[in-house]
Formats: structure tokens, sequence, C-alpha cells
């Protein structure tokens, strides 16, 4: 099996839209969460979320930017932000052995919601012709690898809350396998829509406003209250690490291993079995034992249910080493980008690792006796030896995926 380098990162995030000043805001513990301006959101009840500052029509023509729903938006500049770090990925390579795997749960929501209006809300028929084109799953996907003439697989995932994990785990995967030497990968949402948010508000998972906006998310707390959706998108440039080193690429990580494993009992309550078996299975594809994880980013939401669960499912895989790993959940500074979740934290880790600073759990103010492991609740701190770093994604639907990542 071929290893797989990380050799290019782009992100847009509630903390910045670029690595390093997504990466800077992290270890200074600033919050992304804030509260939801405009009138589109003075019906819901709870008004918290975690935006991203982006505006298309500064970087797409306007006549494009009718084309592209907002996570399509997204989707393209991470991308060819990612191929532009990498430093020529793509020059001289084989179109058809390089190839795209986005993760996305929600979609072109901004779309979809928009059609809706026109149709229920304003009794029109009066539907943008391209509506299909920009509310399907796959289009940003489908856009990168237009935009970048890829012609390799193009496949999107969409397994909720972990679906740009298993995107960036199987892109790695064709990889290793020598199917292919070059993959764009990572994951979107654009989900802070009234109907979305009015959705997760009746599912009763969203966390209250907290009197100061940017405190809401509270992972791993006893006061927690649930999550807070955010929006953004970050891709990640894999290629095969002796074709990396060649051309002399600035390789920031390497994919060391990818465990999946689902859950079968429930729908959308998370299992200590579960979690403990997609980490068991990443260390075992990296060829690892728990001594050599240093840091773990968790999936970490702020619910009652997943992170008491994730705790327990952590000290089952790491046993007496639990307490003295590091552990954060940097959602409690970007929110829950849903299927872009994975990859965002993905991006999260390779930083940490690379700049040997592991990033904090901030609002972390009341400890929970079931939560008690090192959270990092006292701010940032410097990384330790051990080589790698391990990044959890579990799922509504039960798919449970973690990759673990080592340092270069």
């Amino acid at each position: 099996m071929r290893r797989v380098a990380v050799t290019g990162i782009g992100v847009v995030s509630p903390l910045g839209n670029d690595p390093e000043t997504f990466f800077d805001n992290l270890v200074a513990g600033r919050s992304g969460v804030r509260r939801l301006e405009g009138r589109s959101f003075e019906r819901l009840g709870i008004r918290v979320g975690a935006p991203a500052t982006f505006d298309g029509a500064s970087h797409f023509p306007a006549a494009r930017v009718r084309m592209l729903d907002r996570v399509s938006q997204f989707a393209l500049y991470a991308a060819a932000r990612a191929l532009e770090s990498a430093e020529g990925a793509l020059e001289r390579a084989d179109r058809r052995r390089a190839g795209v795997f986005v993760g996305t749960g929600v979609g072109g929501s901004e779309t979809t919601e928009e059609g809706y209006r026109t149709l229920y809300a304003e009794n029109s028929d009066r539907v943008k012709p391209f509506s299909v084109l920009m509310a399907m799953n796959n289009a940003p996907a489908a856009w990168i690898g237009l935009d970048h003439c890829l012609e390799g697989p193009n496949l999107t995932y969409s397994t909720a809350c972990s679906s740009s994990a298993v995107a960036i785990g199987e892109a790695a995967r064709r990889i290793a396998g020598g199917e292919i030497d070059v993959m764009v990968a990572g994951g979107c949402e654009a989900p802070l829509t009234f109907g979305t948010l009015m959705a997760w508000q009746a599912l009763k998972t969203l966390a209250p406003e907290d009197a100061d906006a940017g405190a809401s998310c509270r992972p791993f707390s006893k006061d927690r209250g649930g999550l807070v959706l955010g929006e953004g998108a970050a891709m990640v440039v894999l290629e095969e690490w002796d074709r990396a080193r060649q051309r002399g690429a600035p390789i920031v990580g390497e994919v060391a291993g990818y465990g999946l494993f689902t859950d079968a009992g429930h729908i959308t309550r998370p299992s200590v079995e579960g979690q403990a078996e997609a980490m068991r299975r990443a260390l075992l594809d990296a060829g690892a034992d728990d001594a050599d994880i240093g840091y773990i980013n968790a999936h970490g939401t702020g619910t009652l249910a997943n992170d008491g669960v994730e705790t327990a499912a952590i000290k089952s895989v790491f046993a007496g080493r639990a307490h003295s790993i590091p552990v954060s959940s940097t959602k409690s500074m970007h929110g829950h980008l849903l299927g872009a979740a994975g990859a965002l934290e993905f991006v999260a880790t390779v930083l940490a690792l690379s700049r040997r600073t592991l990033p904090p759990t901030i609002n972390l103010r009341v400890p929970d006796p079931e939560c008690d492991l090192d959270y990092l609740s006292g701010g940032a701190r410097a990384a330790g030896d051990a080589p790698l770093a391990m990044t959890s994604s579990f799922a509504f639907g039960g798919t449970n995926a973690v990759l673990v990542v080592r340092r270069t």
C-alpha cells in the first residue's frame, strides 16, 4: 500500500477563509458563533449559528454566481486554494488518475429553500431554470472536476455528519491502493437557512443562545445544551507520497489510517461500541497502537448524548492512557458544519501536528463527572512528541468514521 501525503489545504470557515487565519483563531480560542441577524431568522426560537464571512460575487463572475448555490461557491473556492497551496499538484498529471471526493449532508439548501418560497409562499411558477443543477448534492464535486479537468472518479458522499471524513478516507484508500495519484477531497455545507434551522430546532438538538452568543456551544461541559450549526468548506489535496516528494511538494501531513464502522441500533443514538470500533480500525489501518496517539480532535458536538458516549469510547480504546491524551472539540469555536465537519476538523488536526500546537475546547465552564478527560479547557497547548493524532466523525444514520494523521 502506498503512503498518502497531504500537500494542499483550502478552507472557508466561521473563523476565516484561509488555513493560517482559521488555525490562528482556533489557537487563540476565538468563537465564530454569533446571533443570526436578518428577517429570514426572525421566526426562529433559537437564532444562533456560526456563519462564514464569504461573498461569492467577490470570487466569481456574476453570470457564474447565478449558477452556483452557496455550498458550491464554498467548495470551489476551497478547492482552488488547496490546489494553489499544493504548488503544482496537477502539472504534468494524468488527469484520468486525478479525482474528486466531496462530502455534504444537505447540499444546495439555499436553492431548495428559495424554490419552495417562490412556489408556496409567493404562489409563483417562476422557479430558476438551473435550480436542479444548483441544488443537487453532487454539484460541488462536479464543478471542481469541471474547473480542473479531473477525469478520475468523482464521487459525493452523504453520510450526515461523517460525510467529509468518509470522503477523505475513501480518497486516501484509492491513492494507497494505486488506482489514483492525486485527489481533491473534503466537504462543504451551507445549512444556515430558515427551513434547515427550523428543522433542527424541531429535533431539539440545537443549543439555546447564551447571554454571550459566542459561548453557546459547550462540548463536554455539564451545562452543555446542544450543537450550533455552522457553514463552510474544507478541501485537501492528497497525493501518492513518492510523487509528492519527487516534485518537491510542501507535504504538511500524512493520512496514516482510516476506520469505518456502522452503528446498526438506532438512527440518531450513538453507541460506545460503534465509536470505539471505528477508532480501533483506524489505529489498525495506521499500523499504530494507542501509545502513538498524542492528540484527539473529538467529534464533540455539545449534545448531552454524544459527549458522554464519546468520552466512554475513548476510555474503551485507550484504557489507562485515556486521561493523559489531550482531547479537544473545535466545534466549540466553529460550530457543527454537518457534512463538512469532518474535513474542517481533519484540517485542524493536520495543522495541530505540523505546527505542534493543540487547539483548545472553549466554554467548558462546568466539569461533568461523566466527561473527565483532558479537554484542553485551559487554552491551547504545545504538542508532545507522539507522531500521530486522531480525528473522529460520528453521524446520524450510524456511519462512524475516524482518520489518523501522521506528523511529517
